[in-house]
């Protein structure tokens, strides 16, 4: 048997990671007995679901904190400490001010702990371990982001590639001749502790997916992610559930890739545009050289701080689309692959915060944006209690925004310059500055339009009051005037007092009545009568307008 070639071994990939990061719109709750936000609802019926709460990558205990944690910790600016993990611990903090803790809720479920993916039909399985699946609340924001971090060994560099291309994506963007799900995944199973197959996916049911679209003009999820985010259910779902979900983006879910691969150096720049750009270039196209996301991939979408050929290393080369985070290396060099200290470490802590953090800012954006599009939509100006919901839901958009903008948008997360530049390569790419201009400019002019509407409805009022006052005015002065009442309602026996009181409250009452209906022509006509220019019969005309309620 004859030795594999140089090229041979710059095609396996020794070592691979890819995390999904898919955020998920939260519905408003839709029960009114339940009290309590979203993530303390999934907890508090954690006795019905496989997931668990856990406070975060920490542990209390000293002995069990790794130094992959501290140097995940200090990677970051004080506050987006305060972000991740929450404020400082103190024993003399004041009673008054207790520490807060992080805005971030993370739940998990480690029932879970391979993933089997048949990649296309007729192909041998390929088993990925499960290291963890987990779902991140946030306060103050309907979203959920879905986390799942698979490892695997010793994999050639097209299946590598066709995972990337084919596994996270959350429907069949069509169906083949054969009946197989589009670009995804011929079928993949998740596998639980004793061997089991927990769920599978169902891409080539057909009719249950164009059906699903033709009833409720939204998409439908494939069995194998909807098993895994209940009792998280899609919003037109006939299923049972209080706490459901709709889609943001696209069917493709957000991905970070790590591949440990035998002399990177060897692989032709047509590789590397196949491994950066993995999920857009189907692994079986010719490569687009006319494309000019493949004439200027360097540029645009590589960071080669530590691409250097040199034998310390570490020949590490950082690829980003926004959607997707690609880092690849060589599988000889220990500090590449060091889950402790190297930048295995790194990607799994430092690299996976910041992508996420980016995708938080992008999905909470277009979650705003949902919101005021929803509201617009379900107004009807005719309707008064629809008008008072449109309120009611812009104002407490705008509010959410402000906590928003002050708890969660960052421009800079560290002062390490990689980590501080792979964020800028990720947000800059997702248009994120743009888009929450965008929001910011949209919820502005809503809110514009509340106070100006509030204005006017108050000038309204202040000229009805105005009208009122002036009528009351007359009949004060002259009751002033004669110094005492015209006409002698003190005298006669009770009864005739109380008649006369109540023929008067109601004459009083009619006059205050006609006066507020009339109040708009009433102050038309007090504007006539003030305009010198206007003769005699205009303004017995304008009072005409007022006493007989028809228009000039």
């Amino acid at each position: 048997m004859s030795e594999p070639s140089i090229t041979e071994y710059a095609s396996r990939v020794r070592l691979f990671h890819a995390s999904l990061v898919w955020p998920l719109q939260l519905e408003p709750l839709a029960n009114p007995d339940d009290e309590g936000r979203h993530w303390e609802i999934f907890e508090a019926r954690q006795d019905t679901h496989p997931w668990r709460r856990i406070d975060d990558e920490f542990t209390a205990d000293t002995d069990e904190f790794k130094e992959r944690h501290y140097r995940e910790f200090v990677s970051f600016l004080p506050y987006v400490q305060r972000f991740l993990y929450g404020e400082g611990r103190s024993r003399h903090c004041s009673p008054d001010d207790p520490p807060g803790n992080s805005p971030m809720h993370v739940f998990r479920r480690d029932d879970i702990v391979r993933l089997r993916l048949t990649l296309r039909k007729g192909q041998v399985p390929i088993e990925l371990q499960v290291v963890h699946l987990d779902l991140y609340f946030f306060h103050d924001l309907d979203l959920v982001q879905l986390n799942l971090e698979v490892r695997g060994n010793d994999l050639t560099l097209d299946s590598a590639r066709d995972i990337l291309f084919r596994f996270g994506r959350a429907y069949p963007s069509g169906w083949e001749e054969g009946g197989e799900g589009l670009h995804n995944v011929y079928l993949a199973e998740w596998i639980g502790q004793t061997g089991e197959v927990v769920a599978r996916s169902d891409t080539e049911r057909r009719s249950k997916y164009l059906g699903y679209v033709c009833e409720h003009r939204s998409p439908c999820v494939s069995e194998h992610w909807a098993s895994v985010l209940r009792p998280l259910v899609l919003t037109h779902s006939d299923e049972a559930g209080d706490l459901r979900y709709r889609l943001i983006e696209y069917q493709r879910m957000p991905v970070m890739a790590f591949l440990a691969v035998d002399q990177p150096r060897l692989l032709q720049r047509e590789d590397w545009v196949r491994i950066g750009l993995a999920t857009m270039l189907h692994p079986d196209e010719t490569l687009p050289i006319n494309e000019p996301m493949v004439i200027e991939f360097e540029p645009r979408f590589c960071h080669d701080r530590f691409w250097t050929d040199s034998v310390a290393g570490p020949n590490t080369r950082f690829m980003c689309t926004g959607n997707v985070l690609t880092v690849v290396g060589d599988a000889a060099f220990p500090f590449f692959v060091d889950g402790e200290r190297g930048v295995l470490a790194q990607f799994r802590h430092q690299y996976f915060l910041v992508f996420l953090i980016a995708h938080l800012h992008r999905a909470s954006l277009l979650v705003f944006s949902e919101v005021l599009v929803d509201a617009v939509n379900d107004l009807d100006i005719r309707n008064d209690i629809s008008v008072r919901r449109f309120k009611r839901r812009i104002r407490a958009n705008f509010e959410t925004f402000l906590r928003f903008t002050h708890r969660y948008w960052f421009h800079e997360l560290s002062e390490r310059p990689h980590v501080q530049a792979i964020y800028r390569l990720c947000s800059n790419h997702l248009r994120n500055d743009d888009l929450y201009d965008e929001v910011r400019d949209e919820i502005k002019e809503m809110s514009h339009y509340l106070d100006s509407d509030s204005q006017r409805r108050q000038s309204n009022t202040v000229v009805r009051l105005t009208v009122i006052t002036i009528l009351g005015l007359i009949a004060t002065v002259t009751t002033g005037y004669f110094g005492m009442n015209i006409i002698p309602f003190g005298e006669g026996s009770i009864l005739e007092r109380a008649v006369h009181g109540l023929i008067a409250t109601l004459a009083f009452i009619g006059l205050v009545l006609f006066a507020v209906a009339r109040s708009k022509r009433l102050s038309d006509f007090l504007e006539a009568l003030s305009d010198e220019r206007l003769g005699l019969g205009g303004k017995l005309k304008a009072l005409w307008v007022v006493l007989a309620g028809k228009e000039r």
